[in-house]
């Protein structure tokens, strides 16, 4: 019997959930106005939050609302008034992090279910097992952990198991990280990070000797990626397959939700041995769809997270902490104050391209009039004293092509539902017309 794998979507706004909905997703987390870890996001008020409960249902979608900050005593009565009128309009589950949370909503609303955030660190099953007396329903790994520590943790526990596919990763433990409150007096677990592992570090001493580095990104991330391991994942036991990103563009949501169904549906389709033989077989098909992921967002390309390794250059973007972009040519000639790029990539009208130094760094940054093929030369001009030299690398940072593609095919593509109709007509009777959906 195949086993169903859930595709979690992220969603920041209403635009992002109709993204998301639409990419093909299973269910959406998103944060409301209140105790979620992303105060940043452009969250849903209680309106809005209702309006997107009642549309991902019409589509058979689910709505996971992300109460994973840590709560006071004196806010519960908040929480209460909060969290009831979503309950009432059909909740599907909450995403906690602390206990006296988790304790409320067992006792509070005993319907809804519970799932344990990543940000409780829950790296074996006996810690999750014990959740059970609260209703928890799944848990969501701590990022830390690898393929075999996942197997373990599903030997032994029948929880539901979600685990990140795709996304940030956190320099430091989830949920464990007090950076932020040192540095910049304001806290993760209160939905505030101010993100200081984005920010640029030296190094100035190396076991106990002075050492004089230069400023770099030392402890940023590169974003997960993990379509190659489809199969790895499903065999580990993953239940839920959650991607990160309540702060990226609903295109991204669409995109990354269609990629994971499209492999994850193959995976099931062919089965372990037939999907490797497959991949090995079409690199071009899994390399054109990365080559998407990564004009959505990379930070220096990706990597597989902590599931094969813990430590080591290749986790880490020092060189820049946000979006890289991807590398679509190389000046090959400077006259004046034009430059002439040569193409190892098309490039399309309103792409946002970025020159930048042999140290990675921001020299000059453009928007394309007119699109160009591969392997041609491109002029673009530059304002005068701009530091463009001859050799410096191009990149794409907005791939305006793409974006439109996912638009007109994806999101906004007709995602009618059918209805039923039922019609009785009789001689001096007024008719009727019923339609029916679903249960409703």
């Amino acid at each position: 019997m195949t086993r169903n794998i859930e595709i979690l979507a992220p969603a920041g706004s209403m635009e992002g959930l109709i993204a998301a909905v639409h990419g093909g997703c299973d269910a959406v987390y998103i944060g409301g106005e209140k105790f979620g870890a992303r105060a940043f996001a452009n969250n849903l008020n209680q309106e809005d939050m209702i309006k997107a409960i009642e549309y991902a249902h019409l589509h058979h979608k689910k709505i996971y609302l992300t109460i994973n900050t840590l709560v006071k005593e004196s806010e519960f009565n908040q929480l209460y008034e909060y969290l009831l009128p979503f309950y009432m309009h059909g909740l599907d589950a909450v995403i906690v992090q602390d206990f006296g949370v988790l304790s409320f909503v067992s006792r509070t609303f005993p319907s809804i279910e519970i799932h344990a955030s990543t940000q409780m660190t829950l790296t074996m099953a006996q810690g999750a097992n014990q959740l059970k007396e609260y209703g928890v329903t799944r848990l969501v790994t701590s990022r830390e952990l690898q393929f075999d520590e996942v197997k373990e943790i599903r030997k032994n526990t029948d929880l539901e198991i979600e685990a990140f596919v795709h996304g940030a990763l956190c320099y430091s433990f989830s949920g464990q990280c007090l950076m932020s409150s040192m540095i910049g007096g304001r806290s993760g677990n209160r939905g505030r990070c101010a993100q200081p592992c984005r920010m640029q570090y030296r190094m100035e001493e190396i076991d106990g000797k002075p050492f004089k580095g230069k400023q770099a990104f030392l402890l940023s991330p590169k974003d997960m990626c993990t379509i190659y391991d489809i199969p790895e994942l499903i065999e580990s036991g993953i239940d839920s397959f959650k991607i990160e990103g309540r702060m990226k563009r609903p295109e991204y949501a669409a995109m990354t939700a269609h990629l994971y169904r499209k492999y994850v549906e193959l995976y099931q389709k062919t089965g372990g041995d037939a999907y490797r033989a497959y991949m090995k077989k079409n690199p071009d098909v899994l390399e054109n769809d990365m080559k998407k992921l990564m004009d959505l967002y990379n930070r220096g390309g990706f990597s597989e997270g902590y599931y094969r390794e813990h430590n080591g250059k290749k986790l880490m973007s020092m060189d820049r902490p946000n979006h890289s972009g991807v590398l679509v040519g190389t000046i090959k000639n400077i006259m004046k104050n034009r430059a002439a790029i040569e193409l190892r990539d098309t490039i399309f009208a309103q792409d946002v391209l970025e020159i930048r130094s042999n140290r990675g760094e921001n020299v000059y940054d453009f928007t394309v009039k007119d699109g160009v093929k591969k392997g041609s030369l491109y002029e673009a001009n530059f304002k005068p004293g701009s530091k463009v030299q001859k050799g410096q690398k191009v990149y794409r940072t907005k791939n305006q092509s793409l974006l439109t593609s996912i638009q007109e095919e994806i999101i906004q593509k007709d995602n009618r539902e059918p209805v039923t109709a039922y019609f009785c007509g009789k001689a001096g009777e007024p008719v009727v017309l019923s339609l029916t959906y679903g249960d409703i």
